[in-house]
């Protein structure tokens, strides 16, 4: 990703992009639109976490049925349960870093990291980019890590996009953070799960979601991990048609999620949740 004066603009005139944020911000108005989301927004909320959640979960390795996630207390039993206790925490934990990421998104990032990992206390190798040398233990990609010293080149590109900030649309901004984050893997753990809470962060800050009802995760998750790896493949690849795909394949995620949520507000319209 380059580093130049508000990059992201270029990558919202690549073809079919326009469309993509078009259909996503059709997608996003029909169920805020809803006639339920006035009456009981906060219940859509609480629920679209949770399936965010698991659904972010499901992409790392712990593909567990909803109501397992929505019973469960424990998450300290065994490496799944790790994962969606990681993924529970951060979407928690996202709503209260809004004010901070748009100042200092490395500080977000730190925290996230922290509270995935649920180790206070686990020294200096959780909540910080890792160091050249240390492992990164990420299940579901599988391609080459970038060292060191070029995750704190990007890292330090990255922060200083989203402080900028820009004209670029949201879904653009939102696939960009998730997409050099997951290529990045800067630090040694659960790098998915936090690239996927930070895109949920850019698309409540930026004013596209900013009741967080329309679960990217879920999307992403519904489209399997097949088509995930597929498309970031493709924001790897730094093309033109690459990137294009990796922000649709996004749009679409945030699209299957406002979709999830019109469901469940169909559902408690009828009374049957």
């Amino acid at each position: 990703m380059s580093s130049a004066s508000d990059p992201l603009v270029a990558l919202g005139a690549l073809p079919g992009v326009a469309e993509s944020v078009e259909s996503v911000r059709k997608a996003v108005d029909r169920v805020y639109g809803h006639r339920v989301m006035r009456r009981r927004g906060g219940e859509i909320t609480s629920e679209a976490a949770l399936r965010g959640a698991r659904g972010s979960a499901a992409l790392s390795g712990a593909d567990w049925a909803l109501e397992e996630v929505r019973r469960r207390t424990d998450f300290g039993a065994d490496p799944e349960a790790l994962t969606v206790g990681a993924a529970l925490r951060l979407t928690a934990e996202g709503g209260q870093l809004l004010s901070i990421w748009r100042q200092s998104p490395m500080r977000v990032l730190a925290r996230l990291h922290l509270v995935a990992s649920g180790r206070a206390e686990a020294g200096d190798v959780v909540g910080r980019p890792r160091l050249a040398g240390e492992p990164v233990d990420e299940p579901l990609v599988d391609l080459p890590l970038p060292d060191a010293d070029e995750v704190a080149g990007r890292l330090d590109g990255l922060s200083r996009v989203v402080i900028a900030g820009g004209s670029a649309p949201a879904l653009v901004t939102a696939a960009v953070v998730h997409g050099e984050l997951l290529a990045l893997r800067p630090f040694g753990s659960y790098n998915g799960l936090v690239a996927r809470a930070a895109e949920r962060i850019v698309l409540i800050n930026s004013g596209l979601d900013p009741k967080a009802i329309c679960p990217a995760e879920v999307g992403h998750a519904e489209q399997g991990a097949e088509a995930y790896l597929e498309a970031f493949k493709g924001y790897v690849s730094g093309t033109a048609e690459g990137m294009a795909a990796w922000i649709a394949h996004c749009g679409r995620a945030i699209e299957l999620g406002a979709r999830e949520s019109t469901a469940v507000c169909e559902a408690l319209q009828r009374g049957a949740a």
